[in-house]
């Protein structure tokens, strides 16, 4: 039994770690354990990932790398693989994961069972619109090859499925042709969040990669900087990639506090605004920025945070995102971490996959007992009234309700659970 987190280091319990090191061997280590679920780099925040007193199978093992097609650049790799692998060795080559989170550092297997989104959901949708197959193992040993074409039923409910499908052993995805790893960006102020939408509409035909950091103690005002980008045409030699820094320890107390947050939004976005114009990124500074900063989860101090992140429908984006924003400034906390985007004109594959047409909100938030949770009633509701939904993969503490509000086919997707994998989420949205 070892003590295993998330990434919001929300809790400390002790969990049965099972390490799977070759899709051979699985059903041996699994099929006579008590109900279990797939943890791969622990970088979702909440209790997805998570089985308290009970089995953890690690698939960071299962990490090779099985055929790879020049023709139609479909790369076929086992659930361990990470994203940083597969760019740093694709990218030089030509090829690029269409679509990438904020950090590099997860699974393939996790990818898909969170349907994870990037910047650029408005040109490629999310990370399962180009998983051309998954290998299934089921814990009574069944084995389910499905796609987009044959057993859709079983890739709609795998791929957002998060983990309870089944065990993700392999899959294929298709990879985007790229001239190397540069884009070309552009960095904008903004000074309310009229302007924010106005600048996400103007730049969806002509830029691949939109995304914002916005002032949460700025109110319903909602100033920011807004970043976009394309890939660039340019050739240039792939740099050495720079060497992380580390957040050496757990401070005594979170480092993200009335006393910090403060200056330190006024100082980030005159920093931006004066940089800001067009210049030439490296993707890994672009897309992953936070990676370069190995543990900074440690940041907010032994009790650790919550990431809450919500998507409301577009005609409702503007009026309930000035809402939320108004709600953190009047509860007297707030996020260092705060990123506003839009999503695109189209619905997710995933029977219980996040995205959906609307604006989404990300914020991270120290977690202060009483405060934090009266904070988060309030963000619920006007997520709720809105008709939105919460990200499952950032959730630790979501009702039931809000739930079922959000994910109005769970019942359908209850039908393809499979009774050996069991989560803290789960029994606290599913029952079981």
């Amino acid at each position: 039994m070892v003590i295993v987190r998330s990434w919001g280091r929300l809790s400390q319990e002790e969990h049965l770690l099972v390490p799977l090191d070759s899709t051979k061997d699985i059903l041996a280590q699994i099929r006579y354990k008590k109900p279990g679920i797939c943890f791969g780099m622990g970088r979702s925040y909440g209790d997805v990932c998570l089985n308290p007193s009970g089995t953890v199978w690690s698939t960071r093992g299962l990490d090779r790398f099985i055929a790879f097609d020049v023709q139609t650049g479909d790369l076929t790799c086992e659930a361990g693989v990470l994203l940083r692998d597969i760019q740093r060795l694709f990218i030089p080559q030509g090829w690029t994961l269409p679509v990438t989170p904020g950090t590099q550092i997860v699974t393939v297997g996790g990818a898909i069972a969170n349907d994870i989104h990037g910047k650029n959901h408005h040109r490629f949708g999310s990370f399962g619109d180009h998983v051309q197959n998954i290998e299934l193992l089921r814990t009574d040993g069944t084995m389910i090859s499905c796609s987009p074409s044959y057993d859709s039923d079983w890739f709609n409910v795998t791929v957002g499925g998060i983990g309870l499908t089944g065990l993700i052993t392999q899959a294929t995805i298709r990879l985007k042709p790229v001239v190397g790893p540069w884009l070309d960006t552009e960095t904008i102020p903004y000074q309310s969040l009229e302007e924010f939408f106005q600048l996400a509409d103007d730049s969806e035909s002509e830029w691949e990669h939109t995304v914002s950091w916005v002032d949460c103690l700025a109110g319903s005002g909602g100033r920011g900087i807004f970043m976009r980008a394309n890939p660039s045409k340019q050739f240039a030699k792939l740099p050495s990639h720079k060497r992380a820094l580390t957040m050496p320890l757990v401070p005594p107390v979170s480092l993200v506090n009335k006393l910090t947050l403060k200056p330190f939004n006024s100082l980030y976005f005159e920093w931006n605004r004066k940089r800001a114009g067009k210049r030439l990124a490296n993707y890994e500074s672009f897309f992953y920025p936070l990676d370069n900063i190995l543990e900074w989860n440690r940041m907010y101090g032994p009790k650790g945070f919550y990431q809450y992140q919500s998507v409301v429908p577009r005609e409702m984006g503007k009026e309930a995102t000035a809402e939320m924003l108004h709600a953190i400034k009047q509860s007297g906390t707030g996020s260092f971490l705060a990123v506003l985007k839009t999503f695109g004109q189209r619905e997710s594959i995933g029977m219980m996959s996040f995205p959906m047409p609307g604006v989404t909100l990300a914020l991270d938030f120290p977690h202060q007992g009483t405060v934090t949770e009266k904070l988060f009633a309030r963000l619920d509701a006007i997520v709720r009234e809105a008709h939105g939904r919460i990200y499952l993969a950032k959730d630790a503490r979501m009702s039931r309700h809000m739930f079922e509000a959000g994910y109005p086919l769970f019942e359908e997707f209850k039908a393809y659970r499979d009774p050996g994998i069991s989560s803290q989420m789960s029994r606290r949205l599913l029952g079981s």
